[in-house]
């Protein structure tokens, strides 16, 4: 048996090294790629949907039959207000699981891996930023669903429904820069899940959700009045219902989500530049 020796050719070897490299992803396609990662994850593990399916309908239900006929004197009735409502707090909660995710990345080392490649650094948070917009859609399309199989019905038809979603997902996405800071600085998931629900519950359960402002006390009324979710709220409420006087309330929630972005965009990004 004899062995016959293979030698490279060192001139072929060089025109492989030497060759054109292929072009650097850019940031929309690298933000694409790490968008599609998101809605893989999904597909294999469909129980990250049970927050946006389960819960917008335990809440709708819950809140229409309980509070519906001491409030309004009738559950249809209410159910024409608070369903906007609840539309806003089930969205806007769960942005919180934007900065959750990324700082369990972070901590499994899957994120150090993305950092040692050569893409657009902003992509690792901006796709997965723009994955959750699927989810927000979906946990409205599923409060809109049960809504309209109970009796709800947008005296703005679809082109008011459609243009309050697209208000409440304009605000949800500048908000979940705020969970996305948290992710990169907070120690672990569970800490930020606490900060999370220790902020989420007064700013969504103490607005105009529920009950008018003016029912309350002067000086948890003050606190109403101010509260952005009470403004995204009204919006909404004006989108979908008609309302005639509903413009400034969506320019201040245009206004509120453009100041979310540019204070939390750059500090998100800067503490992800520091981060070792």
């Amino acid at each position: 048996m004899t062995t016959t020796d293979t030698h490279l050719d060192p001139g072929a070897v060089r025109s492989v090294l030497s060759g054109e490299r292929p072009p650097r992803p850019g940031p929309v396609s690298t933000s694409g790629t790490f968008w599609w990662r998101a809605m893989l994850k999904i597909k294999h593990v469909p129980e990250q949907l049970f927050d946006v399916t389960a819960f917008p309908v335990i809440f709708l239900l819950m809140f229409t039959y309980l509070f519906g006929g001491a409030l309004a004197g009738s559950t249809g009735a209410y159910l024409q207000q608070v369903l906007p409502g609840i539309l806003v707090m089930t969205v806007t909660w769960i942005t919180l699981y934007t900065g959750l995710n990324l700082n369990r990345d972070i901590h499994r080392g899957i994120d150090d891996r993305f950092r040692s490649l050569p893409i657009w650094r902003p992509a690792t948070i901006v796709g997965p930023l723009l994955a959750d917009a699927v989810r927000y859609t979906l946990a409205s399309l599923v409060i809109l669903g049960l809504g309209l199989a109970l009796g709800f019905r947008p005296g703005a038809g679809v082109v008011g429904v459609v243009q309050a979603l697209a208000l409440l997902l304009v605000f949800s996405f500048a908000l979940s820069w705020i969970w996305t800071l948290l992710g990169l600085v907070v120690r672990s998931d569970n800490a930020l899940l606490g900060i999370g629900n220790m902020v989420m519950f007064p700013v969504t359960f103490v607005s105009n959700v529920f009950v008018a402002p003016e029912t309350l006390p002067g000086w948890l009324e003050g606190f109403v009045q101010v509260n952005p979710v009470t403004t995204l709220v009204s919006a909404m409420r004006g989108l979908i219902h008609g309302g005639t006087d509903v413009g400034g309330d969506v320019l201040a929630v245009l206004l509120i989500s453009a100041g979310l972005v540019a204070v939390f965009g750059p500090l998100t990004m800067l503490a992800y530049r520091r981060r070792s």
